[in-house]
């Protein structure tokens, strides 16, 4: 057992929000939420195959994101290193012809402050009790993730205020390109194994999961997807609902099978730490 709380502590906001039971539909929110953005759709368009790997994409960035948030300094700083290396990767705008980089600061930036959006909207609204002054202080914290990826950090917004002003100033930018509309459809009914799909009601949860994920995307957002003829968009109130029994549900698995209910870094942490499960 070390003293090593890593990036952030047991004490801080970030291991409240990132450890919360919602944060899985966080991480798909912010997928989607990724995904209008033109650019950086296609960047991951052009150096994955998004039709079989959007399962695997999911994985890589909520591991990384809890790896960062709970594991010892030491490892953090060399998991970062190797992302940093993998956003190395180039490819041609296809539109105007221009040569763009993963590593690009402005697309960094927007993944950024997707995956802080999402995560403290959708565990908040969950019924993880935050003051306003704590979830200020999450983003604060969290411009310490966006330096692990090589962002300058009093570039990053550092409280809601500054969060929502971004947002504002991105909108222009943003829409639902051909490319983002294959993705998100591929995030919200990923293939599944066979055998998966025909034994276990795997489909049937996952796509309950993604229309969740999907209304709890701000407003502007929403307005970007268009709906089927005749559909009638679930309420915010029910997308609330949703969100506060699933993680009832969540934190009673939780109380029952902590080793279930809690990601492997945050546990291998409170081993090394030496605090209760």
């Amino acid at each position: 057992m070390t003293t090593d709380g890593g990036l952030f502590g047991p004490d801080s906001v970030s291991w409240r929000v990132i450890g919360d039971p919602l944060s899985g539909v966080a991480g798909l929110r912010a997928l989607l939420q990724q995904s209008l953005h033109p650019i950086v759709t296609q960047g991951f368009a052009a150096h994955s195959r998004y039709r079989t790997e959007s399962w695997a994409r999911l994985i890589r960035t909520a591991d990384f994101v809890a790896l960062a948030t709970f594991a010892d300094t030491a490892t953090v700083q060399a998991t970062a290193a190797k992302v940093r290396r993998g956003h190395r990767l180039g490819w041609t705008d296809p539109e105007t012809g221009t040569q763009r980089r993963l590593d690009d600061p402005d697309l960094l930036a927007w993944v950024h402050c997707c995956i802080v959006d999402a995560m403290l909207d959708v565990t908040v609204r969950g019924g993880l009790r935050l003051s306003g002054a704590d979830q200020d202080l999450f983003v604060a914290e969290q411009r310490r993730f966006g330096a692990l990826v090589g962002l300058d950090p009093d570039a990053l917004p550092d409280d809601r205020s500054s969060l929502a002003a971004y947002f504002r100033d991105m909108l222009p930018q943003l829409r639902l390109t051909p490319a983002a509309h294959d993705t998100v459809a591929t995030l919200l009914a990923p293939p599944l194994p066979t055998r998966l799909e025909l034994l276990t009601p795997a489909r049937i949860g996952w796509s309950a999961v993604a229309a969740l994920s999907f209304g709890t995307l701000p407003r502007w957002a929403r307005q970007l997807f268009p709906l089927p003829e005749g559909y009638a968009p679930v309420t915010d109130a029910a997308v609330t609902s949703g969100l506060r029994g699933l993680r009832r549900t969540a934190t009673g698995v939780r109380v029952f099978a902590p080793h279930i209910g809690r990601s492997p870094h945050e546990q291998a942490a409170r081993r090394r730490l030496a605090l209760a499960s």
